[in-house]
């Protein structure tokens, strides 16, 4: 437990580690202190994004968006390494959590499985977004890597934590997947050799994402007539992404629910398998099948499974 450094010592151990920070016009003063009390703090919370382009990436994390204002962090990883600071003090990026996560945190000892959401987040971990469309295709480049677990040693050094006092959003709140491309018992490896306490691992290889035809289709099938109640499932991204890429799909629409969007854009890619007709039914109707959805992974480095 640990009162939050100052605007400027928070900055200041940033840049001790030769970090390249950017401080975003305002962010010292950007916060949500007034629905919440920031801190005490225990340690530090990794995020990706789910969105390309650091401009747009910094607008994102400090405006925030409909039903969640900004900041949705302290400070943003761009791919470059660059580290936008973009508020201070609360931000809305935790949420809710489970208690045990944060006691295994305090006493840094092994994380439980997160299994509800009944503790609040955004007092009491500093929070850092990182550049990343989170589909387990988009590269994490060794220099943003290197500035992720520079960030995460930077803070532990100051409040004299060690790596068990860094956690992924995935290990904290259930139903969350980020970050979403590298492990986190790898990153805390990583931070640990930064800090002197073990040796750090080697990048890890990229590994394909695997998608599961029988989920897609039970997300598919989850009453995509009513915006905002399909199901939520991780392979829907990689799906959504592949269609991006071919132009079928537009990013902005990209969210991990089999719906209204995805419908048409599948439908469009299955005709140009070879596949006819839209309706309910037929080859071409937007549900995935095995041989336009493996055709769709073979062309964008993505494993079907049944």
């Amino acid at each position: 437990m640990a009162t939050p450094l100052s605007a400027t010592a928070f900055v200041d151990v940033l840049r001790a580690e030769r970090l390249v920070v950017v401080g975003e016009p305002g962010w010292r003063d950007r916060n949500r202190n007034a629905v919440g009390p920031w801190g005490p703090v225990h340690g530090v919370m990794l995020h990706h994004t789910v969105t390309r382009g650091t401009a747009s990436t910094v607008r994102v994390v400090r405006d925030g968006y409909a039903g969640l204002p900004g900041p949705l962090c302290h400070g943003m990883i761009a791919k470059d390494g660059q580290v936008h600071l973009v508020g201070y003090g609360r931000a809305n990026h935790a949420g809710l959590g489970d208690p045990s996560v944060l006691r295994a945190v305090i006493a840094e000892t092994a994380l439980p499985g997160d299994r509800e959401a009944s503790v609040d987040g955004n007092r009491a971990f500093y929070g850092f977004e990182c550049e990343n469309l989170g589909d387990g295709v988009d590269p994490w480049p060794d220099v943003q890597l290197q500035a992720i677990e520079a960030v995460s040693a930077a803070l532990c050094r100051a409040h004299g934590w060690g790596a068990g006092s860094v956690i992924g959003h995935l290990e904290w709140q259930p139903g969350k997947v980020d970050p979403r491309g590298f492990a986190m018992p790898w990153m805390r490896s990583r931070i640990a050799g930064l800090l002197g306490s073990g040796e750090p691992g080697p990048l890890p290889d990229p590994v394909a994402p695997m998608v599961s035809l029988s989920r897609l289709l039970a997300a598919a099938g989850s009453n995509p007539s009513m915006p905002g109640t399909p199901v939520t499932y991780d392979g829907v991204l990689v799906v959504e992404s592949a269609l991006v890429d071919e132009g079928l799909l537009a990013k902005k629409l990209m969210d991990g629910h089999y719906g209204s969007s995805t419908f048409p854009a599948m439908s469009a890619w299955q005709e140009r398998c070879g596949f006819r007709g839209r309706k309910r039914g037929q080859a071409a109707d937007g549900y995935p099948g095995w041989s336009s959805l493996t055709a769709l992974g073979a062309k964008h480095h993505f494993t079907v499974i049944n």
